[in-house]
Protein backbone atom coordinates (compact mmCIF):
# COMPACT_ATOMS: atom_id res chain seq x y z
CA UNK A 1 0.00 0.00 0.00
CA UNK A 2 3.07 2.01 0.83
CA UNK A 3 4.66 1.99 -2.24
CA UNK A 4 0.69 2.69 -4.32
CA UNK A 5 0.61 5.67 -2.26
CA UNK A 6 4.10 6.86 -3.70
CA UNK A 7 3.20 5.72 -6.87
CA UNK A 8 -0.30 7.48 -6.79
CA UNK A 9 1.55 10.60 -5.23
CA UNK A 10 4.24 10.49 -7.95
CA UNK A 11 1.83 10.54 -10.51
CA UNK A 12 -0.31 13.71 -9.54
CA UNK A 13 3.01 15.62 -9.26
CA UNK A 14 4.04 14.53 -12.87
CA UNK A 15 -0.01 16.14 -13.44
CA UNK A 16 0.61 18.99 -11.88
CA UNK A 17 3.91 19.89 -13.15
CA UNK A 18 4.26 18.67 -16.43
CA UNK A 19 2.04 21.71 -17.66
CA UNK A 20 3.98 24.50 -16.12
CA UNK A 21 7.46 23.12 -17.51
CA UNK A 22 5.91 22.69 -20.61
CA UNK A 23 4.66 26.40 -20.75
CA UNK A 24 8.25 27.73 -19.69
CA UNK A 25 10.29 25.54 -22.53
CA UNK A 26 8.07 26.83 -24.87
CA UNK A 27 8.46 30.43 -23.72
CA UNK A 28 12.13 29.14 -25.58
CA UNK A 29 10.67 27.62 -28.57
CA UNK A 30 11.32 29.56 -31.88
CA UNK A 31 8.15 28.88 -33.63
CA UNK A 32 4.85 30.50 -32.75
CA UNK A 33 3.15 27.36 -33.32
CA UNK A 34 4.70 25.38 -31.27
CA UNK A 35 6.27 23.24 -33.69
CA UNK A 36 8.68 20.47 -33.32
CA UNK A 37 11.62 20.09 -33.54
CA UNK A 38 12.65 22.39 -30.68
CA UNK A 39 14.69 25.35 -31.66
CA UNK A 40 15.79 27.68 -28.60
CA UNK A 41 15.14 31.20 -28.76
CA UNK A 42 14.73 34.31 -27.07
CA UNK A 43 12.61 35.99 -29.29
CA UNK A 44 9.37 36.29 -27.46
CA UNK A 45 11.51 37.69 -24.31
CA UNK A 46 12.60 40.34 -26.55
CA UNK A 47 9.09 41.09 -28.04
CA UNK A 48 7.70 41.34 -24.72
CA UNK A 49 9.60 43.70 -23.71
CA UNK A 50 7.91 45.75 -26.50
CA UNK A 51 4.29 44.99 -24.87
CA UNK A 52 3.09 47.57 -23.31
CA UNK A 53 -0.28 45.88 -22.72
CA UNK A 54 1.24 43.22 -21.06
CA UNK A 55 3.92 44.71 -19.25
CA UNK A 56 1.72 47.61 -18.09
CA UNK A 57 -1.10 44.83 -16.56
CA UNK A 58 1.94 42.94 -14.91
CA UNK A 59 3.20 45.81 -13.33
CA UNK A 60 -0.30 46.70 -12.13
CA UNK A 61 -0.66 43.16 -10.46
CA UNK A 62 2.73 43.43 -8.79
CA UNK A 63 1.57 47.24 -7.40
CA UNK A 64 -1.82 45.71 -6.10
CA UNK A 65 -0.46 42.80 -4.67
CA UNK A 66 2.03 44.83 -2.65
CA UNK A 67 -0.33 46.80 -1.36
CA UNK A 68 -2.94 44.44 -0.66
CA UNK A 69 -0.07 42.48 1.12
CA UNK A 70 0.90 45.05 3.41
CA UNK A 71 -3.00 46.14 4.51
CA UNK A 72 -4.05 42.58 5.05
CA UNK A 73 -1.35 41.75 6.69
CA UNK A 74 -1.58 44.51 8.93
CA UNK A 75 -5.40 44.27 9.76
CA UNK A 76 -5.15 40.26 9.57
CA UNK A 77 -2.34 39.98 12.26
CA UNK A 78 -4.37 42.88 14.43
CA UNK A 79 -7.13 40.46 14.45
CA UNK A 80 -5.72 37.46 15.11
CA UNK A 81 -4.78 38.80 18.20
CA UNK A 82 -7.54 39.77 19.18
CA UNK A 83 -9.19 36.80 18.30
CA UNK A 84 -6.49 34.95 20.28
CA UNK A 85 -5.69 37.12 23.12
CA UNK A 86 -8.66 38.47 23.89
CA UNK A 87 -12.54 37.36 24.97
CA UNK A 88 -15.33 39.69 23.95
CA UNK A 89 -18.76 39.31 23.34
CA UNK A 90 -19.18 38.07 19.53
CA UNK A 91 -15.80 36.21 19.22
CA UNK A 92 -16.91 32.90 18.21
CA UNK A 93 -19.24 34.65 15.40
CA UNK A 94 -16.26 36.66 13.80
CA UNK A 95 -13.93 33.18 13.93
CA UNK A 96 -17.23 31.59 12.57
CA UNK A 97 -17.30 34.29 9.77
CA UNK A 98 -13.68 34.07 8.79
CA UNK A 99 -14.71 31.11 6.74
CA UNK A 100 -17.24 31.69 4.35
CA UNK A 101 -14.96 33.79 2.28
CA UNK A 102 -12.51 31.27 1.89
CA UNK A 103 -15.35 28.58 1.25
CA UNK A 104 -17.74 30.86 -1.46
CA UNK A 105 -16.99 30.66 -4.87
CA UNK A 106 -14.97 33.96 -6.17
CA UNK A 107 -17.87 33.85 -8.84
CA UNK A 108 -20.44 34.41 -6.30
CA UNK A 109 -17.86 36.83 -4.33
CA UNK A 110 -16.99 39.21 -7.18
CA UNK A 111 -20.79 39.68 -8.39
CA UNK A 112 -21.38 40.65 -4.86
CA UNK A 113 -18.82 42.90 -4.67
CA UNK A 114 -19.83 44.52 -7.95
CA UNK A 115 -23.17 44.55 -7.22
CA UNK A 116 -22.30 46.53 -3.81
CA UNK A 117 -19.20 48.73 -5.04
CA UNK A 118 -22.04 50.41 -7.96
CA UNK A 119 -24.97 50.16 -4.92
CA UNK A 120 -22.67 52.12 -2.98
CA UNK A 121 -20.92 54.50 -5.65
CA UNK A 122 -17.45 52.95 -5.22
CA UNK A 123 -17.48 51.81 -8.61
CA UNK A 124 -15.00 49.95 -10.72
CA UNK A 125 -10.85 50.70 -11.05
CA UNK A 126 -7.57 50.09 -8.53
CA UNK A 127 -9.44 51.41 -5.50
CA UNK A 128 -12.38 48.71 -6.03
CA UNK A 129 -9.50 46.39 -6.54
CA UNK A 130 -7.48 46.88 -3.67
CA UNK A 131 -10.84 46.65 -1.39
CA UNK A 132 -12.02 43.24 -3.14
CA UNK A 133 -8.51 41.56 -3.03
CA UNK A 134 -7.82 42.91 0.85
CA UNK A 135 -11.27 41.73 1.61
CA UNK A 136 -10.42 38.35 0.11
CA UNK A 137 -6.39 37.89 1.51
CA UNK A 138 -7.57 38.91 5.60
CA UNK A 139 -9.12 35.95 6.37
CA UNK A 140 -6.46 33.62 4.93
CA UNK A 141 -3.83 35.89 7.22
CA UNK A 142 -5.84 35.90 10.31
CA UNK A 143 -5.64 31.86 9.90
CA UNK A 144 -2.11 31.52 9.56
CA UNK A 145 -0.98 34.64 12.07
CA UNK A 146 -3.82 32.91 14.61
CA UNK A 147 -1.84 29.68 14.09
CA UNK A 148 1.01 30.92 14.74
CA UNK A 149 -0.44 32.53 18.01
CA UNK A 150 -0.83 29.12 19.37
CA UNK A 151 3.11 28.24 19.47
CA UNK A 152 3.74 31.58 21.32
CA UNK A 153 3.18 31.75 25.04
CA UNK A 154 1.52 34.88 26.38
CA UNK A 155 3.24 34.21 29.85
CA UNK A 156 6.55 34.82 28.18
CA UNK A 157 4.89 39.19 27.73
CA UNK A 158 3.41 38.67 31.68
CA UNK A 159 6.58 37.92 32.48
CA UNK A 160 8.54 40.94 30.84
CA UNK A 161 6.13 42.98 31.97
CA UNK A 162 5.86 42.25 35.87
CA UNK A 163 9.95 43.36 35.72
CA UNK A 164 8.78 46.67 34.12
CA UNK A 165 7.99 46.35 30.76
CA UNK A 166 5.10 48.06 29.23
CA UNK A 167 2.97 46.23 27.34
CA UNK A 168 3.21 47.78 24.03
CA UNK A 169 7.66 46.83 24.55
CA UNK A 170 6.62 43.46 25.61
CA UNK A 171 4.93 42.84 22.34
CA UNK A 172 7.17 44.15 20.25
CA UNK A 173 10.46 42.91 21.67
CA UNK A 174 9.00 39.57 22.56
CA UNK A 175 5.82 38.77 20.65
CA UNK A 176 6.60 40.03 17.61
CA UNK A 177 10.13 38.40 16.70
CA UNK A 178 8.58 34.79 17.54
CA UNK A 179 5.14 35.89 15.39
CA UNK A 180 7.33 36.93 12.63
CA UNK A 181 7.64 33.81 10.82
CA UNK A 182 3.68 33.02 10.37
CA UNK A 183 4.11 37.33 9.68
CA UNK A 184 6.24 37.01 6.47
CA UNK A 185 4.18 33.56 5.60
CA UNK A 186 0.63 35.40 5.85
CA UNK A 187 2.01 37.87 3.89
CA UNK A 188 3.46 35.90 0.74
CA UNK A 189 -0.12 33.78 0.78
CA UNK A 190 -1.84 37.13 0.58
CA UNK A 191 0.46 38.24 -2.44
CA UNK A 192 -0.47 35.50 -4.12
CA UNK A 193 -3.83 35.81 -3.31
CA UNK A 194 -3.83 38.94 -5.01
CA UNK A 195 -1.82 38.29 -8.35
CA UNK A 196 -3.16 35.22 -8.99
CA UNK A 197 -6.98 36.09 -8.52
CA UNK A 198 -9.01 36.40 -11.82
CA UNK A 199 -12.25 36.32 -11.24
CA UNK A 200 -12.31 39.44 -8.62
CA UNK A 201 -10.13 41.62 -10.82
CA UNK A 202 -12.36 40.55 -14.17
CA UNK A 203 -15.21 42.21 -12.42
CA UNK A 204 -13.71 45.07 -10.82
CA UNK A 205 -11.15 46.15 -13.19
CA UNK A 206 -11.85 49.56 -15.38
CA UNK A 207 -11.02 49.64 -18.66
CA UNK A 208 -8.41 52.05 -17.91
CA UNK A 209 -6.35 49.81 -15.30
CA UNK A 210 -6.28 46.31 -15.53
CA UNK A 211 -4.44 43.35 -14.00
CA UNK A 212 -2.33 40.76 -15.58
CA UNK A 213 -4.73 37.78 -15.21
CA UNK A 214 -7.45 39.99 -16.82
CA UNK A 215 -5.08 41.02 -19.78
CA UNK A 216 -3.87 37.48 -20.41
CA UNK A 217 -7.11 36.30 -20.96
CA UNK A 218 -7.98 38.66 -22.93
CA UNK A 219 -5.24 37.98 -25.09
CA UNK A 220 -5.91 34.82 -25.35
CA UNK A 221 -9.71 35.50 -26.61
CA UNK A 222 -7.79 37.56 -29.46
CA UNK A 223 -5.39 34.78 -30.07
CA UNK A 224 -2.26 33.09 -28.19
CA UNK A 225 0.97 33.96 -28.22
CA UNK A 226 4.42 33.06 -26.76
CA UNK A 227 4.88 36.58 -25.37
CA UNK A 228 2.19 34.83 -22.52
CA UNK A 229 4.62 32.29 -21.82
CA UNK A 230 7.42 34.31 -21.03
CA UNK A 231 5.61 36.72 -18.96
CA UNK A 232 4.05 33.42 -17.09
CA UNK A 233 7.33 31.73 -16.71
CA UNK A 234 9.43 35.46 -15.26
CA UNK A 235 6.33 35.62 -12.46
CA UNK A 236 7.13 31.77 -11.95
CA UNK A 237 10.49 32.40 -11.40
CA UNK A 238 9.99 35.54 -9.37
CA UNK A 239 7.61 33.38 -7.13
CA UNK A 240 9.82 30.26 -6.62
CA UNK A 241 12.70 32.61 -5.63
CA UNK A 242 10.86 34.62 -2.91
CA UNK A 243 9.17 31.18 -1.71
CA UNK A 244 12.97 29.13 -1.71
CA UNK A 245 14.06 32.68 0.47
CA UNK A 246 11.35 32.32 2.43
CA UNK A 247 11.84 28.24 3.26
CA UNK A 248 15.42 29.05 4.17
CA UNK A 249 15.55 32.11 6.23
CA UNK A 250 11.69 31.78 8.08
CA UNK A 251 11.44 28.69 9.28
CA UNK A 252 7.86 28.66 11.53
CA UNK A 253 8.07 26.44 14.70
CA UNK A 254 12.25 26.06 14.36
CA UNK A 255 14.39 26.16 17.51
CA UNK A 256 15.64 29.42 17.59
Amino acid sequence: MTRLGQIFLGMILIFLYTPILVLMAMGFNHSELYELPFRFSTRWYSDLMSNNELLTSGFNSIILALITSLVATAIGTLAALALSRRSFRGRSLLQLLLLPPIAIPWLITGTAMLIFFFWTGIGRGMHALIIGHVALAVPYVVLVVGTGMRSVRADLEEAAMSLGSTPIHAFFAITLPLLFPSILGAALFAFAVSLDQFVVSYFLSSPGYTTLPVQIYSAIRKGFTPEINAISTLLLLGSMTVILIFARFAKPGAPK
